[in-house]
This record gives C-alpha cells, sequence and structure tokens, in this order.
C-alpha cells in the first residue's frame, strides 16, 4: 500500500468528511492526516479496524505462548490430554 496517495490535510478532511469516510469504507485503506504539515493522525474504516485490533490480539496471545515456553511452562502434549480427558470425566460425573 502506498501511504503518500493516502496523505491528506485537515482542511481537506474538515470540507470533505463524507467523502472521505465514503472512501475508507470503499478502498479498506487508511488515510493519514496532516495538520501543519505533520502527520497527526490516521484514519480507518471500522472493519480494518475491527481486522487490527484482532491481529494485535492475536499477535499478544502468540507472544505470551512464546514467552512461556522461554519460561519453561510448558507441559507435554500427552499429559495435557490426560488432565483435559480427566476434566472431562469430573464434569460428566458431577452432572
Amino acid at each position: 500500500m502506498k501511504y503518500s496517495t493516502r496523505i491528506k490535510p485537515i482542511s481537506y478532511l474538515k470540507a470533505n468528511a463524507a467523502e472521505v469516510v465514503r472512501g475508507l469504507a470503499e478502498s479498506g485503506e487508511p488515510m493519514i492526516i496532516t495538520q501543519n504539515g505533520e502527520a497527526t493522525a490516521v484514519i480507518q474504516d471500522i472493519v480494518s479496524y475491527e481486522q487490527t485490533q484482532e491481529t494485535l490480539a492475536f499477535l499478544k496471545i502468540l507472544a505470551l505462548g512464546e514467552q512461556q515456553v522461554n519460561e519453561g511452562k510448558t507441559v507435554p502434549a500427552v499429559k495435557a490430554m490426560r488432565r483435559f480427558r480427566d476434566r472431562i470425566k469430573r464434569t460428566r460425573a458431577a452432572e
């Protein structure tokens, strides 16, 4: 994605807000807003935002998993499955 084509001054956003919002939804690409020649904000459509948030959450989970592996906080798969099956048996027995 070429961000250089998606940079607009805040005055453009103010004058063309409806068009900008429509364009964001159609393209799915963010727009960089400048103020006094400096990049100050990024706006994007809600679908892209939600996808970004889901991706960040997934990356956090992966980072946490990697940290746990590095700290030796792992259990062999066979042992984990045994615990899982035992928990299911206990839950069913309690019903």
